[in-house]
């Protein structure tokens, strides 16, 4: 485990964000922000708070280890949108902020008062960023959005599973939530460039389902020009072989991505038949994928004979492309994992023990990203920040506390 460099210089200071949004898409990429020097404001509602704050396993504090990790370097800070009070204290912080993350449902801010025609009259330099599971315009924009629901309408899942079998979930159920926050700081910062060079800011539109289906590479394409609707095949592809998981001797799992006739060759030399590479057996590529079951049990065997490091190690010394199926308990034993520095533990006064979680990406040379706290408790930062940047006096603050707008 590593801690972050508390000295290292950081890009994007001196640059606010107001995060408004909820879960994990459209504040992931208030997070990325502010892992790299922006000034973080959780902007939540003063009962409840972030329903993230609610969304996996909880600590002793009450809110989750995924609030504590997907909301670090925030500073929170509650507001009740629905009041008239509320709706005057978010414009005086959009007046002195750069960026706006929100994920409600299309219509919802301007509902209360706050969409882009009014934002960007009190702040015409302003970057509102927008995640929705169907983006701001169609058929669909107003359908509620979730990762899981992307993943299928976005093309992935009917990919995932078993030949002819139930299709399933990619991986984590909330990919499609982390890959919208990356094209949305993407945006983010985009148009950050492009204020740079015109003082205008502008709208950024995301939305699930289409950050899910720009990562299909061909499937498109593909279906245009000849007509295929590509089906699951499990643990294997159809345009490389061997490509899959194979289980090893001792109850592991190998992942083995034999895309060219060269990387074959290496895999046959770490099973210790280089014959099977000889053009009169499986030597090319299309032989290869014409054998494809006969080819998969020769490796599958191979795999199960020996134990899963006797297979990566094998491998490892001729190059062939291979390499262990973690889980995470494994991913904590990981060399690799350590040597990148890949796990973070960061201490926490609050909760009353190191919390450990990946590290900041990118890796930066020069000015890399920092964790400096965990996810705050709801409303921590609130009079810190709107007495400090709103100038609000300590009456203010008990008024709006009276009216529970705060």
């Amino acid at each position: 485990m590593a801690s972050t460099d508390a000295a290292a210089p950081l890009p994007l200071s001196g640059l606010r964000v107001i995060d408004v949004a909820t879960v994990i898409a459209s504040p992931y990429c208030a997070t990325i922000l502010g892992e790299f020097g922006a000034e973080v404001l959780k902007v939540e509602h003063p009962i409840g708070g972030d329903a993230c704050r609610r969304f996996g396993t909880p600590t002793s504090r009450g809110d989750t280890l995924t609030w504590l990790s997907e909301a670090r370097n925030k500073k929170s800070v509650t507001v009740d949108l629905r009041r008239p009070e509320g709706v005057e204290l978010f414009k005086s912080l959009i007046a002195k902020s750069d960026v706006l993350c929100e994920n409600f449902r299309p219509g919802t801010l301007e509902k209360w008062g706050l969409g882009w025609e009014v934002l960007k009259n009190v702040n015409p330099g302003l970057i509102m960023l927008r995640v929705t599971g169907y983006g701001q315009t169609g058929p669909y924009k107003d359908q509620p959005g979730f990762a899981r629901i992307a993943h299928a309408v976005g093309g992935l899942s009917y990919l995932a599973g078993m030949p002819k079998g139930t299709p399933v979930t990619p991986g984590s159920t909330t990919l499609g939530d982390y890959m919208s926050g990356l094209y949305g700081c993407i945006g983010v910062l985009l148009a950050l460039r492009w204020r740079d060079q015109t003082g205008e800011g502008q709208v950024i539109d995301v939305a699930l389902y289409e950050s899910v289906f720009r990562c299909t590479d061909e499937l498109a394409p593909a279906y245009a020009m000849y007509g295929t609707v590509r089906e699951r095949h499990g643990p294997h592809i159809e345009s490389a072989c061997p490509y899959g998981h194979f289980p090893t001797k001792d109850g592991g799992w190998v992942a083995i991505a034999c895309t060219t006739d060269k990387l074959f060759e290496r895999l046959t030399l770490a099973m210790g038949r280089p014959e099977l590479a000889s053009s009169s057996l499986y030597g090319e590529h299309k032989t290869r994928l014409d054998n494809r079951h006969d080819v998969n049990e020769i490796v599958r065997d191979w795999c199960g004979s020996l134990s899963r490091d006797e297979v990566l190690n094998r491998c490892y010394q001729t190059g062939a492309p291979a390499g262990p199926l973690n889980n995470i308990a494994d991913i904590f034993g990981d060399r690799q994992f350590h040597a990148r520095r890949n796990l973070v533990a960061i201490d926490s006064d609050d909760i009353g023990e190191t919390v450990i979680m990946p590290n900041v990406l990118p890796r930066m040379a020069e000015t890399p990203g920092r964790i400096d706290h965990l996810g705050p408790a709801l409303g921590a930062h609130t009079e810190e920040v709107l007495t400090g940047l709103l100038g609000l006096t300590a009456e203010d603050i008990a008024e709006l506390r009276r009216k529970r707008v705060i």
